[in-house]
């Protein structure tokens, strides 16, 4: 791809499109990445790609219950660390939880590519100033984000096969699990499981969306931008969480958009 102008009002989605080509061809995606992320930049398109105050509102449950959980983990799969891989790792540091790589199309070699794609990620995060508000050393706190996956010991119940695989230590004994654009079959037996989910989704009608704790309707490097700044505060609180409302407020951003097309 040729160099895109700063003033291209596409330039994000297309870097964001590119990435993902070269991941591809590096083996770190499934050969469903592509179609998964188009589908997730329509509805983005309707929603006006930008993070609306029902998001921002998710955003903001999402960190009072990340920093209330005792057991904490991220989990991952390949686009969301193609697309968000820094932005993550960040969250986690603050948090102070492991992030675990866990795959729908589970292979060794792709689960080993993109550990180490997160180790380089965590490297050149943890190189970067501290976030504002961040008073304690940052390359410390940064380098000591665990990162999980390829020694999985313990299986999801109610699901079979290779994607009911995960860690002990990351999913397995988790009370909250942040689950950016996850499947509906693995986000129904997390919660069935008795786990908090919270997911990013940009379509407010998937079985994820609609099964989750917490849903996050936004493109998942903007939503984890907005989650670092809530977590460095520390100043959100946990509500009653009402997921259905927030799904339907997303759905009328989404309405609105196609009345006005």
């Amino acid at each position: 791809m040729g160099d895109i102008p700063e003033s291209h009002p596409r330039r994000a989605s297309l870097l964001a499109r590119q990435s993902l080509v070269e991941a591809a061809a590096e083996g770190l995606l499934a050969d469903s990445a592509m179609i998964a992320h188009g589908r997730g930049e329509a509805f983005d398109y309707l929603l006006g790609e930008t993070t609306s105050d029902s998001a921002m509102e998710a955003i903001r449950e999402v960190a009072a219950r990340l920093l209330a959980a005792e057991r904490p983990v991220i989990s991952v799969n390949g686009n969301t660390v193609v697309l968000a891989g820094e932005e993550l790792i960040r969250v986690a540091a603050v948090v102070g939880c492991p992030i675990e790589v866990n795959l729908y199309y589970r292979t060794p070699e792709r689960v080993s590519g993109l550990l180490g794609r997160l180790s380089e990620q965590r490297d050149a995060v943890a190189s970067e100033t501290a976030p504002k508000g961040w008073e304690e050393d940052w390359r410390e706190i940064v380098g000591s984000v665990v990162l999980l996956g390829d020694a999985a010991d313990h299986s999801i119940p109610g699901l079979e096969g290779p994607r009911a695989k995960c860690c002990w230590e990351g999913i397995g004994q988790a009370d909250v699990v942040l689950v950016p654009l996850e499947d509906g079959d693995r986000c129904e037996a997390l919660v069935a499981a008795g786990k908090q989910v919270f997911v990013v989704d940009l379509n407010p009608l998937s079985r994820t969306s609609m099964t989750a704790t917490v849903t996050i309707v936004d493109e998942v490097s903007r939503a984890f931008s907005e989650l670092l700044g809530e977590v460095v505060s520390g100043d959100c609180e946990s509500s009653q969480w009402n997921n259905t409302a927030a799904l339907n407020a997303a759905l009328s951003i989404i309405s609105d958009a196609s009345v006005d097309a």
